[in-house]
């Protein structure tokens, strides 16, 4: 498994519409082993999503796996579509890999219920709630061109990690 470079803010593959993946190329090793390293790197940074264009390769490919009590599953997410979201509303802190030591608050339906292939290609039914709803949307996202930024409805949330350690971090201890 390799480390991938994570593509940054200013970087013009953040900002296109990923391309779907061909099925037939998802059981092939070298799509598998893209796969592990999209995990290797999200955890090597401490990320808990990863998008494939924040590697700088535009495909509809998210990764995600966030460790206890309000964690989320393991999860591939190939050309996923989110089919329905929940009438209410969470506020939550996020951040993101590519936009380094930055987080602000971002609004997003609470629950939300996506189609996408996994890994071995069968079509999955996922609905989820919470951080792994806000999680699926801030990572599907990217295969839009959109960065947590853009959904932001009040910039003066916007902080840098220091100042979010000492000044908000005790209001909330999610964050994406």
């Amino acid at each position: 498994m390799a480390i991938l470079p994570i593509a940054k803010v200013g970087n013009p593959i953040l900002r296109q519409i990923s391309k779907p993946v061909d099925p037939d190329v998802i059981s092939s090793r070298k799509f598998q082993e893209f796969l592990d390293d999209m995990f290797e790197t999200m955890f090597h940074f401490e990320g808990i999503g990863l998008a494939a264009p924040q590697v700088a390769r535009s495909e509809q490919v998210v990764v995600m796996e966030c460790q206890g009590t309000d964690g989320i599953p393991h999860t591939v997410l190939i050309n996923p579509k989110i089919i329905f979201y929940g009438p209410s509303q969470s506020e939550m802190w996020e951040g993101c890999l590519s936009i380094d030591n930055m987080r602000g608050k971002v609004v997003r339906p609470s629950m939300v219920r996506v189609q996408a292939l996994d890994r071995r290609g069968t079509l999955q039914d996922i609905e989820a709630n919470g951080l792994y709803a806000v999680c699926i949307q801030h990572e599907m996202d990217h295969l839009l061109g959109k960065l947590f930024i853009d959904r932001m409805t009040d910039l003066s949330t916007l902080t840098q990690l220091e100042e979010f350690d000492a000044y908000w971090r005790e209001e909330s201890a999610t964050v994406i």
